[in-house]
């Protein structure tokens, strides 16, 4: 019998993938909260399964002696050395199709949150004595979000998914993506611009791009500088696209209006971390800032959706069949 680990993430007992590998491996659940957790517990594994409390950095692959396969539960797959991977003859494969409409609905949600007032009326509120002033100068101003441009970098599923959001809330949408297709703009009924002219003309930026070497701290201190100062940053992709520090400094200073922030360079976040450092003080007037805890992926229906289609893509490479979400060149 194979053995399968899920490293991170859920705790047994794991009803699902034991039923869709049943009679093809056993299922081992490790609830692994860090890297470090998973030294010595993967030599003898056949096929892994990580979500993104855990990378497989080359030292954790190097003890990895007969595994065939590594599914990352989720779309990206910045926690896993893939060169090292491949060069010991392991498949590496993602789910790119899950989630898409969860993160998609955090991703303007957090944009209305911030452009609504939401964040700043209830922080105030809040921290107030006398609860004034309790009219609409508590939130103001408020844009009408017909009037609002949002600027889209990386129009994948999830990034075109958010703009037809924006485009039935009847905002403009401009979208950023050296990969996107020729043309599917127009099916999207966006418009198609370089960086600088979204970062220049975006009421609401929103980050939609996996970590590479070409995205990290894509939104930097330069980059900042070049948004408008009533603009609002939203990142549910990766943390290390933003650097966060010059994240913190532009929203002390007002360099922009707000960020809706839902993943970290580190998770969990260190509380000497500025962005969290910043959401956790209390400021007069209050910063607009809004950070949750890596949950845009999530909901009930999505959780079951990914976990299906995790443990069945190791089922399809374990039993000799081609996988449907490669993303490294090992052959089977």
């Amino acid at each position: 019998m194979k053995r399968v680990v899920i490293t991170d993430c859920l705790q047994p007992p794991v009803r699902i993938e034991d039923e869709m590998l049943a009679g093809l491996a056993r299922v081992d659940c490790l609830g692994a909260k860090s890297t470090e957790a998973l030294k010595g517990r993967l030599a003898d594994a056949d096929g892994v399964i990580l979500y993104h409390e855990v990378t497989l950095t080359n030292a954790v692959l190097a003890e990895m002696k007969q595994c065939q396969v590594i599914v990352r539960g989720g779309v990206g797959f910045d926690n896993v050395d893939v060169r090292a991977a491949e060069e010991r003859g392991i498949l590496v494969c993602n789910v790119p199709d899950y989630g898409v409409d969860e993160v998609a609905d955090h991703a303007i949600g957090m944009m209305l949150a911030c452009l609504r007032g939401f964040v700043l009326a209830d922080r105030s509120l809040r921290v107030s004595k006398v609860l004034s002033p309790w009219d609409r100068h508590a939130v103001g101003p408020v844009p009408r979000l017909g009037t609002q441009t949002l600027g889209i970098i990386g129009a994948g599923r999830i990034g075109s998914a958010t703009a037809l959001r924006a485009r039935a809330l009847k905002m403009r949408v401009l979208v950023n993506d050296p990969y996107l297709r020729p043309g599917q703009e127009k099916v999207l009924g966006v418009e198609r611009v370089e960086l600088d002219q979204l970062l220049e003309e975006s009421h609401v930026v929103s980050l939609h791009t996996p970590l590479t070497e070409e995205t990290r701290h894509l939104i930097n201190a330069d980059t900042l500088a070049q948004m408008r100062p009533e603009a609002v940053l939203i990142n549910t992709a990766r943390g290390a696209v933003v650097d966060t520090k010059a994240l913190a400094e532009a929203l002390v200073t007002r360099r922009i209006a707000g960020a809706g922030i839902d993943v970290l360079p580190l998770e969990p976040p260190s509380a000497d971390d500025p962005l969290v450092a910043l959401w956790q003080a209390e400021h007069t007037p209050p910063i607009n800032l809004m950070i949750t805890p890596h949950t845009a992926y999530y909901s009930d229906e999505g959780l079951l959706e990914i976990r299906q289609k995790s443990a069945a893509e190791v089922a399809r490479v374990l039993r000799g069949e081609h996988p449907w979400n490669p993303v490294n060149g090992v052959v089977l």
